[in-house]
């Protein structure tokens, strides 16, 4: 049993560390993504969580399914067999973490990625049957993705019947959002008997940031204004107070707000009326074209990954060069509006692959903010690339990075709803 320090309530605590070990999954129609995490309340104020195994399954369906494992301090391992479901997925990866040294019999509980909760579900839950119907019920709101989470906890619940399971919602952390963020200026019964109004995402990555930052601080939550920025293929910005969200770019899907990799975001529905009254696209059409053809690849006509349109633009690519601009120039837009809504902020943090990891992005996002109180470190920034670290350049509100770990979110999501 391990022991370390906790910080809590002004004073360090010799503190015994043993941990649940939490299978987490976030399945997709043709992937698997899953963490066995160890974990616990005290762990957590620790920061002491430990990752003892992480990996993929792609190209589910396929002869050649694309496995990837990683077990705490052994080699990397990479391989190709047949998966025809989540199922098999599943069961492949069992056996290569046996074959590792890390029993399944060891997993004492699973959480499980849910997409969309509705306003059904306000934190995470245990699962059952009413859960699953309900669930599946969201599916209408969050078809690409509701449908394969349940496969997913369908095939591990086959695998793993003992197992408490619990589903973490990404929806559930924006449900503190107040009716004048989620409701739209549409007819009020759109929203009482359709469910018409903004949901929100990235919820866990967001919560996640919140909780993260207080813990750094040493500042309880409850003291805390935040304006978090989730920048990667998909991206949402999110205005937290009290560690509670009061408004997100996200709405009722998760193509409004920012312009993404592949989603262009924020759009006058005029557009989508004026392309389907001309016949230029039939319904489906339009879905794809804002889901897999639009935002940075739409814009640049080259890429949805900011590092090619960086290099490109830097090349002297002029479209390149645009499409990073129209990205930047979204989110400035939002934190300027959060900011309002706060009425100012401690801290703006960046996190997911393009916050991390983009220095030159984050300096656009930050260029000329002073007037909001932020100010960005040149030297500090142009340093860090995913990880940890404070950015500020001498303005009233802190600028961070904090990278994601949605994984072991849902993991002490899990262990904290067990624990009731």
């Amino acid at each position: 049993m391990q022991e370390t320090q906790v910080y809590h309530a002004g004073g360090w605590y010799h503190q015994s560390l043993a941990g649940m070990r939490v299978l987490v999954l976030n399945c997709g129609s043709q992937s698997v993504r899953l963490q066995v995490i160890e974990t616990s309340p005290e762990m957590a104020a620790a920061n002491a969580d430990r990752v003892l195994a992480k990996g993929s399954v792609d190209r589910l369906g396929s002869a050649q399914a694309a496995l990837r494992l990683e077990v705490a301090e052994r080699p990397a391992v990479r391989h190709a067999a047949e998966a025809a479901d989540h199922r098999g997925a599943l069961e492949l990866a069992f056996a290569l973490l046996a074959e590792s040294g890390l029993r399944v019999s060891e997993i004492e509980a699973v959480g499980h990625r849910v997409v969309h909760g509705g306003e059904r579900f306000v934190r995470s839950t245990r699962m059952d049957t009413e859960v699953e119907a309900e669930i599946e019920a969201c599916a209408a709101l969050a078809p690409l993705h509701n449908p394969p989470n349940l496969k997913g906890y369908r095939a591990i619940r086959a695998l793993l019947p003992d197992a408490p399971h619990v589903a973490v919602f990404d929806t559930a952390f924006h449900q503190t959002m107040p009716a004048a963020a989620y409701l739209y200026g549409l007819p009020y019964e759109l929203y009482t008997e359709k469910r018409i109004r903004r949901y929100g995402f990235h919820g866990t990555a967001h919560r996640y940031l919140s909780y993260r930052y207080a813990q750094i601080q040493e500042r309880p939550e409850r003291d805390c204004k935040l304006i978090t920025c989730h920048l990667g293929n998909g991206c949402s910005v999110c205005a937290i107070e009290g560690g509670r969200s009061v408004d997100t770019s996200m709405g009722f899907t998760p193509l409004e707000g920012l312009v993404m990799g592949t989603r262009g975001g924020d759009l006058d529905p005029g557009v989508l009326l004026h392309l389907l009254a001309t016949g230029a696209f039939r319904a489906d059409e339009l879905a794809a074209l804002l889901n897999q053809r639009s935002g940075l690849r739409g814009l640049s006509g080259l890429s949805n990954d900011m590092r090619d349109l960086l290099e490109a633009a830097a090349g002297g690519n002029a479209r390149a060069e645009t499409a990073i601009e129209v990205f930047c120039h979204r989110v400035r837009r939002y934190i300027g509006a959060y900011v309002a809504l706060l009425n100012g902020a401690d801290a703006l943090i960046f996190s997911a692959g393009i916050g991390e990891n983009a220095p030159a992005v984050r300096a656009r996002i930050c260029r000329n903010l002073d007037a909001l109180g932020i100010r960005l470190d040149e030297q500090k920034n142009l340093a860090c690339r995913g990880e940890e670290a404070d950015l500020s350049g001498g303005g009233r509100t802190r600028v961070w990075v904090i990278p994601a770990h949605e994984e072991l979110m849902l993991a002490r999501e899990t262990v904290a709803c067990l624990l009731g």
